[in-house]
Parts: C-alpha cells; sequence; structure tokens
C-alpha cells in the first residue's frame, strides 16, 4: 500500500490570522457546511514550494449529533477562540508516519485552521442541542455565566506504527465561572478513528468522524458540569 507523500515541517506555518485572510477572498465559510471537500487550486498554495504545486484543499464534515439525554440548563455559555500549537492553529495537515516524527502532507491543506474547526464545531452542536439558555463565541459579546476553553494539542494522521493512518484529535477543555474566575472542571478528550486507506481524502474522511466524536463528548461534559455547579452553588 502506498503511502502519499510528506513534507517535513521546516518553515513555520501559516498563523490563523494569515490563513484567514487569505480564505477570506475564497469564501469558505460555506465549505465547514459541506460534507468533506477537495478543491484542487493552482497556483493557490498554502504548503507548495517554489514551483507552486496545485494543493486540495479539504474541510470536514461538522457532523456532530446532540444527545437528548443531556441536562436542560439555565444559564448561558460563551466559547472562547480555541487555541493550538503553531502547526494545529494553521492550514497544514500533520502527519506522524513514524512514532516521534511529525511532518505535513505535501500538496493537502485544511480550509481552515483545525482551531477553528474545533471551535465551530463544538458551538454548533451546543446550538443546535437546544439544552443551554444562550451560547455563542466570546467575541458576541454575550453575558455568559460561564466560559468553555479549548485547547487543541493534537490534529494530525498518526500512523502509530501501523500501515493505516488514525485521525488523532486531542483537546483540553477548561470550564471557568464568569462570576468569579473560577476554575469549575477541566478535562482531555481524546478521539482517534482509523482511517480506510492511506490516501488524503480517506484521511480527511476519518476526521469527520472523530471531529463529530469528540465535540459531542465535549460539549455533553460541559452541559454536565455546567449543571451540576450551578446546582451546588444555589444550594450553598
Amino acid at each position: 500500500m502506498n503511502r502519499p507523500s510528506f513534507t517535513t515541517v521546516a518553515h513555520p506555518a501559516p498563523t490563523r490570522q494569515a490563513l484567514r485572510a487569505a480564505s477570506a477572498s475564497r469564501t469558505f465559510a460555506r465549505a465547514a457546511l459541506l460534507p468533506t471537500l477537495a478543491l484542487a487550486l493552482a497556483g493557490c498554495s498554502v504548503l507548495s514550494g517554489p514551483q507552486r504545486d496545485p494543493v486540495t484543499l479539504y474541510a470536514p464534515q461538522l457532523v456532530a449529533q446532540p444527545d437528548p439525554s443531556w441536562p436542560q440548563a439555565d444559564w448561558q455559555l460563551a466559547i472562547a477562540p480555541a487555541s493550538g500549537a503553531r502547526l494545529v492553529d494553521s492550514a497544514r495537515i500533520g502527519v506522524r508516519p513514524v512514532p516521534g516524527e511529525l511532518q505535513v502532507y505535501r500538496g493537502a491543506a485544511w480550509a481552515q485552521p483545525a482551531t477553528d474547526m474545533v471551535e465551530t464545531s463544538v458551538l454548533r452542536v451546543l446550538e443546535e442541542s437546544g439544552k443551554l439558555a444562550g451560547v455563542g463565541r466570546l467575541a458576541t459579546g454575550l453575558r455568559a455565566d460561564y466560559r468553555l476553553l479549548l485547547d487543541v494539542r493534537r490534529f494530525e494522521s498518526d500512523y502509530r506504527g501501523g500501515g493505516v493512518p488514525a485521525a488523532t484529535i486531542e483537546i483540553s477543555a477548561t470550564l471557568l465561572s464568569n462570576n468569579d474566575q473560577r476554575s469549575v472542571a477541566r478535562h482531555t478528550f481524546t478521539q482517534l478513528q482509523p482511517a480506510t486507506a492511506t490516501d488524503v481524502a480517506s484521511v480527511a474522511h476519518a476526521f469527520d468522524q472523530a471531529l463529530a466524536a469528540v465535540s459531542a463528548d465535549i460539549a455533553g461534559w460541559t452541559l454536565a458540569r455546567g449543571q451540576a455547579d450551578r446546582k451546588a452553588r444555589a444550594a450553598d
């Protein structure tokens, strides 16, 4: 089974601000709502070298489903911009062909940084759950009772010593009380979804499933821990 080409990370990855500036002219806002999408863009490379080879962009579908058993909450939540290391907060698709070695797929990139995809996916599943009195991004100025911080530690394809990689996502979530800036809960979520093949399209599809699963886990945890804290404070 032939593996796709990898490139050693030798240059700084484009930052979230740089990618957003580039994406604004290409109207990528709709891409996050479509099934996994591949767009061949000649001469518009985020990862290409001096030859400016065509780059295929991938946009994992945001398909996380709310769980009806999640608790109903009477409080509001603000989601802070997700953070991550430079490679995670960029367009590059990271891959670990062998343990301890992080490279990127040649000729492929995300349509959005992984941090943006995670933030949007968690927000969307919480909105669609209808379990909160209000939820939105921190920048909206929502008068929220709680604030959710997301640190994306891994968003990469990992071979784990095998012949087929797995979409690997690791996110540290922290729930804070806005009333007294108290840390309510903290938890690290990890999701691995094996790809069906080694090609980048198959890996991107695995990220559809991994992102949906980890987003639902974070949403359910946030509701449960926030509601438990709300009840405990009311009983004091």
